[in-house]
């Protein structure tokens, strides 16, 4: 297997600007990684309902139950 790297640019409507040229009679298979975030990106916002009703009441970082307990120690 033989893999090569090739970065292809598209226009406004999602269409190839150019492709480049592929080896004749070949079968190849593609993986498209997007190098940058879309422009249109939303950014996710809690529901008004529960928006900044939430209450930290003791602290969340200290397990509940001491390491002494954890199985996975032993």
């Amino acid at each position: 297997m033989f893999a090569e790297r090739m970065i292809i640019e598209t226009d406004p409507k999602g269409k190839p600007t150019c492709l480049p040229e592929l080896p004749p009679n070949s079968k190849m298979e593609a993986i498209f990684l997007l190098l940058e975030e879309p422009s249109t990106a939303t950014i996710r916002q809690p529901s008004l309902v529960i928006a900044g009703k939430g209450k930290i009441l003791g602290d969340i970082v200290s397990p509940i139950i001491p390491e002494t307990d954890w199985d996975v120690l032993r």
